[in-house]
C-alpha cells in the first residue's frame, strides 16, 4: 500500500453540540485512527494523509518527482500523531470528565499565527479548544491590523470584566489591567464614565462594551487612539465611523459569559491547573457598627467584580457605579490602597461616599486608616485574617462600614 488517506469522524465538532451522550459516542472513530497510526509508523514506505490541506502538495510532488520524498512522508506521519493525540485527548476528557486526571490531555487546534509574542522578538500562535466553546474562540475581526499576543490576552480580560454584569457595562484595559470600568443606564454615559476615570491610561488601550455600539459612541471612541474596540454588535453607522481608522481593530463577539472551567499556568517543567474563579460574594456579612447604604452595597458588588480581574495585591475604589481608582500588582496591600485612593481622588475630587474593595483580607489596620483620610465610608473585603478585628475596630473608630464576603 502506497497511500493511506483518512478523514476521521468529526468528534471535535459533535462533542460541542447538544446531542445526547450515546449520540456523541457514535462519532468516536476507531478504525480511522488505527489505519492512520499504522501507516504513519511505516512512513518510510507509505504516504499517509490526514489533512485535506496536504492533498495539493502531495499531488504536486508526485507530478514533479514521481513519488513523495522521505522528508514529506516523515512530516505527514508526524501530523498523524499530532492529530490522533489531540483526537484521543478530546475523547478521554469527554469520557473521564475528571477535574484532575492522572495525565493532563489538552486538545487545541491552531487558529492562526500571531504577528509576534509578548515582545517583538518572540514568535507566537493562537490556539482554540477543539471541545469547548468560549467567547475568545469565535470572535470576528471587522477592521484593523492583525492581532498580537498581547491583544488577545487583553481583550479576554476586558470581555470577562464586562461579562460580570447584567447591567450595561464598559471596561477599558491597558497592559492586561482594567484601568476604567463603569455601569449605568445608557451606553454613551457608561463609556464616558469609564473613560473619564482614567483618561491617561485608556490611551492606546482596549475598550469592551457589553451592548451594541451606535454612531454616537463610535464618534466618541474615535476621538482618542485605541488599539481595539470589542462589542457584541455594531450599527451600520458605527461600523462606518470606526473603519475610518484603518488600524483600529474592531472585534465582534458573542455576549460575554466566561465558559472556561479551568485555568492553566505554565511553569518551567510543569503546569499548574486550577478551577476558574466563579464565586463572587457568598454573603454580605456586615461586621461593623455602621451599616452600608443600599447604594454603597451596589458599589461594593461592582468593586468586587472588578478587583477579581486585577492583579494582586489589588484595591479598587468605586463611586457612583464607576471604578475611579485601581491599585494593581503591588507587593503589599497598603501600597495598592494608596495608589488606588490617590488615583481616584484625581484633581481635588471628593471621595466622600466612595467604596473601597480589596481582593484579599487586610493583614493590618493601616489600609483602613489610609482610606479614612480620603473620606471612604464603606469597605468590602473577603475577611479571614488573624487580625480581622483590628480592621473592624479601625472602621468603628472612623465611622466606616465594613463587609466580609467570605
Amino acid at each position: 500500500i502506497d497511500f493511506v488517506i483518512v478523514n476521521l469522524y468529526p468528534f471535535f465538532k459533535e462533542v460541542q453540540t447538544d446531542k445526547s451522550f450515546d449520540e456523541k459516542i457514535e462519532f468516536i472513530d476507531i478504525g480511522g485512527p488505527t489505519m492512520l497510526r499504522s501507516a504513519a509508523k511505516s512512513f518510510a514506505d507509505v504516504t499517509v494523509i490526514c489533512d485535506a490541506e496536504d492533498y495539493t502538495k502531495v499531488r504536486e510532488e508526485i507530478e514533479s518527482k514521481g513519488e513523495t520524498s522521505f522528508e514529506t512522508r516523515k512530516r505527514l506521519a508526524g501530523k498523524v500523531f499530532n492529530l490522533t493525540s489531540a483526537y484521543d485527548a478530546a475523547i478521554s476528557n469527554f469520557l473521564l470528565n475528571e477535574e484532575y486526571p492522572k495525565y493532563l490531555s489538552l486538545s487545541y487546534e491552531k487558529k492562526f499565527d500571531l504577528r509576534y509574542g509578548e515582545n517583538p522578538h518572540q514568535t507566537s500562535a493562537y490556539y482554540v479548544s477543539t471541545t469547548e466553546n468560549g467567547s475568545m474562540k469565535n470572535f470576528v475581526q471587522l477592521n484593523g491590523k492583525e492581532l498580537s499576543f498581547n491583544n488577545i490576552r487583553d481583550i479576554d480580560i476586558a470581555w470577562k470584566v464586562v461579562g460580570e454584569f447584567d447591567e450595561i457595562a464598559c471596561c477599558a484595559v491597558k497592559h492586561s489591567t482594567p484601568c476604567g470600568t463603569a455601569i449605568g443606564e445608557d451606553v454613551f454615559t457608561v463609556y464616558k464614565k469609564a473613560h473619564d476615570s482614567d483618561p491617561v491610561s485608556i490611551f492606546g488601550g482596549i475598550v469592551a462594551i457589553n451592548r451594541e455600539v451606535d454612531g454616537k459612541i463610535a464618534e466618541e471612541l474615535n476621538k482618542i487612539f485605541l488599539e481595539i474596540v470589542i462589542a457584541p454588535s455594531y450599527s451600520e453607522e458605527a461600523l462606518g465611523i470606526l473603519k475610518n481608522k484603518k488600524n483600529l481593530r474592531v472585534i465582534k463577539c458573542e455576549v460575554p459569559r466566561s465558559q472556561d472551567k479551568f485555568e492553566y499556568i505554565k511553569v518551567d517543567g510543569g503546569i499548574l491547573v486550577q478551577e476558574t474563579n466563579t464565586k463572587m460574594i457568598e454573603e454580605m456579612k456586615i461586621v461593623t457598627e455602621k451599616q452600608p447604604t443600599e447604594k454603597e452595597k451596589q458599589d461594593m458588588i461592582l468593586g468586587m467584580k472588578v478587583v477579581k480581574h486585577v492583579k494582586s495585591n489589588a484595591i479598587v475604589v468605586v463611586k457612583d457605579g464607576t471604578a475611579k481608582g485601581i491599585g494593581t500588582g503591588q507587593t503589599n496591600r497598603i501600597w495598592a490602597t494608596i495608589h488606588a485612593l490617590e488615583h481616584a481622588k484625581g484633581e481635588g475630587e471628593s471621595l466622600e461616599g466612595a467604596v473601597l474593595a480589596s481582593d484579599a483580607f487586610f493583614p493590618f489596620r493601616d489600609c483602613v486608616d489610609e482610606a479614612a483620610k480620603y473620606g471612604i465610608k464603606a469597605i468590602v473585603q473577603p475577611g479571614g485574617s488573624m487580625r480581622d478585628q483590628e480592621s473592624v475596630d479601625a472602621c468603628n473608630e472612623h465611622g466606616i462600614s465594613m463587609v466580609f464576603t467570605g
